[in-house]
Order: structure tokens, then sequence, then C-alpha cells
């Protein structure tokens, strides 16, 4: 096997090389699928950098970097506004073998001091040679699909006692207004309309909170309309809408490839939910059901330890956000002289 460095001239041939090695690479998830890593990619890679793995003229993986002022970052800009839509289970498209190859060869692009790589697992990470100048973890807690469908389908089967009664009371509380029910939007202009209302709540709740919220500035609303553009389409980007009734409770933006869902965002009506409702429990509730039902995987809350995650979740993986340098650099060495 050969890796092989280079520019990127031309988005359109890549996204054709990239959709075309997902189709032999199943259960890569969402992440570094072309649906992420190519939506508005001409503005997110001023100065890409693609590592391919080649086998016999055969490809085997592709890593996309880009470059920015000494850092190579995977997946990523480097510039903290074009990174805000925030990515997980990050990695380059390839087997596991392959891709740890791919980042080891990245410390050899000319002008590379550090890697960033965000939102990778441990093992990944520790196969990318280098060492930490920076590093964060967070858990991603999930729900495992299988057991939910051996426990009958019930989402709330395997959750605590506690949680059970919650989400049974504000069932109750939402019946009493309406039949729950959950809309699936069929087509992207319905995904559209479905995004609107629920960026509306998203923004609402978290300005009352003092901050701006996941889709606050003009390049944000582009990346997500087109990725809800494109994804709807391909099934693999889903907007949901619970109602109590003609009342909205809440809607739900996940992302799913592989029998992976990923709980991307959300927005939710607490108002209207008084003491009793609980809109987030019981709008990811209904959707871990679906989910269930249509024989995915993985129910994925993605990074954080917020108590509704929790209480619904059946185990939890940690995902890594590392700088990386080069071991004998002098930031290196300091590096491992404080890690003892």
């Amino acid at each position: 096997m050969q890796i092989h460095v280079t520019p990127v001239h031309d988005f359109a041939a890549l996204g054709r090389d990239w959709r075309a090695l997902e189709t032999q690479l199943p259960g890569h998830g969402f992440f570094p699928s072309w649906s992420w890593v190519g939506c508005l990619a001409e503005e997110r890679f001023p100065d890409p950098v693609l590592l391919r793995a080649e086998e016999a003229g055969r490809i085997l993986g592709l890593a996309l970097f880009n470059h920015r002022r000494g850092r190579l970052c995977l997946n990523e800009s480097g510039e903290a506004g074009l990174d805000a839509p925030f990515i997980e289970h990050n990695a380059p498209l390839a087997s596991p073998e392959v891709a740890a190859r791919l980042l080891r060869a990245a410390w050899d692009v000319r002008g590379a001091r550090r890697l960033v790589l965000s939102g990778l697992a441990p093992a990944l990470l520790g196969q990318a040679g280098g060492v930490a100048l920076r590093r964060q973890e967070r858990p991603a807690p999930f729900v495992d699909l299988a057991a939910i469908r051996a426990a009958g389908s019930d989402p709330l089967a395997l959750c605590s006692a506690n949680a059970r009664q919650q989400i049974r009371r504000s069932g109750r509380f939402y019946a009493a207004i309406g039949p729950l029910e959950l809309d699936v939007a069929a087509d992207a202009a319905q995904g559209l309309a479905f995004f609107d209302a629920l960026d509306a709540l998203h923004t609402r709740s978290w300005q009352a909170r003092g901050k701006p919220g996941a889709f606050a500035t003009p390049f944000l609303q582009r990346f997500h309309r087109t990725l809800i553009a494109t994804g709807v389409p391909r099934a693999e980007v889903e907007l949901l809408r619970i109602r109590a009734g003609g009342t909205v409770v809440g809607l739900l933006y996940n992302l799913r490839l592989g029998g992976q869902v990923h709980a991307y965002q959300s927005g939710f009506d607490h108002e209207g939910g008084g003491r009793h409702g609980k809109p987030g429990l019981t709008s990811h509730a209904l959707a871990i059901g679906r989910a269930a039902r249509q024989g995915d995987a993985v129910y994925d809350f993605l990074g954080g330890a917020d108590r509704y995650k929790l209480s619904l979740a059946t185990g939890q993986v940690p995902l890594l956000w590392a700088e990386l340098v080069r071991p004998w650099s002098l930031l290196g060495i300091a590096a491992r002289w404080r890690g003892g």
C-alpha cells in the first residue's frame, strides 16, 4: 500500500471518489461521509490536503485535511466559525488499520507541525503518532437498539425507575392535549420547513440562557440548509416533529447512516410543557422506539453528559479532541515532561 499526498483542485471529482469508496466501507458512520465532509467543502477547506491510500491502483482510504498555520486539521478548517458545525466520531474514510496509517503519514506533509484531531475514538488517536499538546475527553452516551428490541422495542424498558416515571408522566400530560404523533419530513422541502420550526424553538431556548445557539451565523444557516437539502433525499438526514394533537412538542434533527442514528440538534417547547411535560425526554423516547423498529443499531446522543442523555442511554463511549505535536519537538518534549 502506498499513501500519496496531493492538493485538491476539484472537489466534485473528490466527491465522486469519496462516494465510491463509501460503498466499499459499510459501517463507517455519518461524519466521515461525503454528505458531511463535502458540505460547503470549497468554503470550509481553503487550503486542502488529501491523503490517499492506494494498492494496485485501488483506493483503500481517504483523509481530507485543511492546512492552517502549521496545523493539519482532519475534516475541519482550523477556523472556529467554519468548524462550529461540531464534528464527532471523526476519522479518515478507511478501515481502522488504513485510517491509522493515513494519520501517521500526515506528519510527512510539508509544513505540518501539528495535527488537530477532533472527536476521535481513543484507539485511533493513540495510533496517530505525536504527543498531545492539548487533549479533552467527552463521553458520548448511546442507546443499544438491539437491547431495546430484545425488550419488546420499549424505549423505556432499560431506563431507571425515575426516568420511566418522568417520561410516563410526561406522556400522560401530552396525551391530555391530544394523541402523541411523530412526523418524519418526507422530502427536502418539508425537512427545511421542519428545520425552520426547530431553529425558532432552539434559538429561543438558548437566547434565554444568554447564548446564541447552534444556528446563529449566516454560515451555520447555509451549512445546515445545504446538509438538509442534500441529506434528506439520501435518507441520511432526518427531521422529526413530535406533536400532541396539533401542538408541537419538539423537533429533532438527526443524522443517520449504516445503522447509526446521531441525535445532532433539537428544538423543544419547554414553556408548553409546564411542570410535568418533558418535551426532550418524550421526543427522544419516541425517536428511539422508531429507530429500534427500523432495525438501526445505535441511537447516539453524541458528546456530553447531559442529564436527559444519561436518563435514556444504555452505555457510553469516550471521544477525544486533541492537538498533537511531534514527540521530539520542543513542545513535544515539554508536553511529555508535564505528563511525567
